[in-house]
C-alpha cells in the first residue's frame, strides 16, 4: 500500500518540572491526512494481501465514529476496492447525515450494514461472517480495529533505529494490535506501557497472542469509565496540552494515555533520567463526533 507519507517526528513535550524525565511524542497522527497513525500501519499489509489474492471488496466492523471505518473507506477508494462497513447500532442508520465519520466513509463509497449491538457481538463468529458472505459475496475480511497478524506486522514498523535510546514506550490500547507490534520491534531493555481505552483486563490475553516479548504491562487506571467515556478533567487536560505543545489529542485514546503519563510522572513512577516516548496513534477525526455529544450534554468542548 503506497501513500505519500510525511515523516513521523518525535516532538518534545513540556512536562511537570522537578521530576527529571524527558517525554517525546511520536507524531504518527501527522503521517497522512486521512489514514493517519496506527490505521496506516494496520492497513498497509492487509491491503497488499487483498490485492495479491485478487479481492475486489473489503469488509470490516466498527462503531458510529470509528477511526478504522473512516480509514478503510478512504483506502478502498484509493486502491479501487468496494468497501462494506458493518456498523454497531441499528439506530445509527437513520442518522448518517448527523455523523461526520459515516458521512466521510459514505463519500468514499462505503456501503453500510447496520446491526444491533446484540448481533454485533457475533462479529467474530463463523456463522455471522458466512451470513455476510451470502449478502456481499467474496470480500476480504478486516477485523474490528484492523488487528490481525498483518496489522501487527505493519505496527512493527512504528519504532525506528533512532528510538533505541528511549527507556519507556507508551501506547494507547484498543484491540491490542498496535502495542503488539511495538512490543515486537522494541529493545528488550525498553519497557512498553499500554493504556487501555476500555475497562477490564481482557486485553492481556489478546496481546499475548501476538507479542513475542515480555517487556510490557498494561496500566488500567486511566480509561475514565470505559470506551468513549470522558469527564471534564480529561477535556480540560486535552485543551491545555494542545495550547502548551501544539499537539491535538483525541479523547478516546491518546488523550487518556497522555493524562495517564502525566499523572504517573507526578507520582514518581518513572526514575529520574528516564526518556519516555508516547505514540500518537491518530484518531483526531472522532473529535467532531465527541464535541457534538459534549455540546448536547452542555459540557466543555475539545478545542
Amino acid at each position: 500500500m503506497i501513500f505519500k507519507l510525511q515523516n513521523s517526528i518525535n516532538q518534545r513535550v513540556v512536562v511537570p518540572s522537578g521530576f527529571g524525565v524527558e517525554l517525546y511524542m511520536k507524531r504518527e497522527d501527522a503521517i497522512h491526512p486521512f489514514i493517519s497513525g496506527n490505521k496506516y500501519r494496520k492497513l498497509k499489509y492487509n491491503i497488499e494481501e487483498a490485492q495479491k489474492l485478487g479481492f475486489k471488496k473489503l469488509l470490516t466492523f466498527g462503531g458510529a465514529y470509528s477511526n478504522h471505518i473512516a480509514a478503510v473507506a478512504f483506502a478502498g477508494k484509493t486502491f479501487g476496492f468496494e468497501t462494506i462497513g458493518v456498523i454497531r447500532g441499528e439506530e445509527v442508520g437513520g442518522k448518517i447525515q448527523e455523523n461526520s465519520t459515516l458521512l466521510f466513509a459514505q463519500s468514499c463509497g462505503m456501503q453500510f450494514e447496520f446491526v444491533s449491538r446484540e448481533v454485533y457481538r457475533n462479529k467474530n463468529s463463523e456463522d455471522f461472517i458466512e451470513s455476510l458472505n451470502h449478502i456481499y459475496k467474496g470480500f476480504y475480511l478486516i477485523p474490528e480495529g484492523g488487528t490481525n497478524l498483518l496489522a501487527v506486522k505493519g505496527c512493527e514498523e512504528i519504532l525506528i533505529q533512532s528510538d533505541i535510546n528511549f527507556d519507556y514506550i507508551s501506547c494507547a490500547v484498543g484491540t491490542g494490535g498496535t502495542i503488539s507490534g511495538i512490543i515486537n520491534c522494541s529493545q528488550p531493555r525498553q519497557q512498553i506501557l499500554g493504556f487501555p481505552a476500555l475497562k477490564g483486563s481482557f486485553l492481556q490475553e489478546d496481546i499475548s497472542k501476538f507479542a513475542n516479548k515480555l517487556n510490557w504491562k498494561l496500566i488500567l487506571d486511566y480509561h475514565f469509565g470505559g470506551y468513549a467515556k470522558t469527564n471534564d478533567k480529561l477535556i480540560h487536560f486535552i485543551n491545555d496540552f494542545k495550547k502548551e505543545n501544539s499537539i491535538p489529542l483525541d479523547p478516546i485514546y491518546t488523550g487518556k494515555m497522555m493524562y495517564g503519563i502525566f499523572n504517573l510522572i507526578k507520582k514518581g513512577y518513572f526514575p529520574v533520567g528516564s526518556k519516555i516516548l508516547a505514540i500518537h496513534t491518530g484518531g483526531l477525526q472522532g473529535i467532531l463526533g465527541m464535541n457534538k455529544t459534549l455540546k448536547h450534554k452542555k459540557r466543555p468542548l475539545i478545542e
